[in-house]
């Protein structure tokens, strides 16, 4: 079973590497960017489940890469509340020549699962995560905390912002 997890934790690991290795992003912006694509006017809720997180983890995302001009916020003209988020035009450009990032197939396959399946899945996830002694809010896109590093003084590597 832990051989499963640590294959899991792998390859989210290696494809947020490749992300920013290739196109400077986390591999949760990339992810959400993805997720975008082809879906003008996605709103927040929308994006939210289909990347099987929360509105508030996919909106930190968002604002980073609406900060990139990457994604396109546009208030709703009949409901100034509301707004949709669309890909820029460079958004589009740097989708296409990226990778496609391993969460999109783990929420695949979890979406597959039968409902009683992915219950007990979630049940029993619940009870390892309570027994490690993890506490606290929903966690967020999977990577969403860490930013691509660009290169330092010296071609060194140093975080970014």
């Amino acid at each position: 079973m832990l051989d499963g997890v640590r294959r899991l934790v792998r390859a989210l690991r290696l494809s947020a590497r490749e992300a920013e290795r290739t196109v400077g992003l986390s591999g949760a912006q990339l992810f959400v960017l993805k997720s975008l694509e082809g879906r003008p006017e996605t709103s927040p809720g929308e994006l939210a489940s289909l990347t099987a997180t929360d509105q508030s983890s996919v909106s930190v995302v968002v604002a980073r890469l609406h900060e990139r001009g990457l994604v396109d916020r546009r208030r709703d003209p009949r409901d100034r509340r509301r707004f949709s988020l669309s890909l820029t035009a460079a958004g589009r450009r740097l989708v296409r020549g990226a990778p496609d990032p391993a969460q999109g197939p783990l929420v695949a396959a979890v979406e597959a699962l039968g409902s009683a399946d992915r219950r007990a899945l979630a049940r029993l996830l619940d009870r390892v995560v309570r027994g490690m002694g993890v506490r606290g809010r929903q966690a967020p896109l999977f990577f969403a905390d860490e930013e691509p590093r660009r290169p330092g003084p010296r071609g060194g590597r140093r975080p970014g912002p």
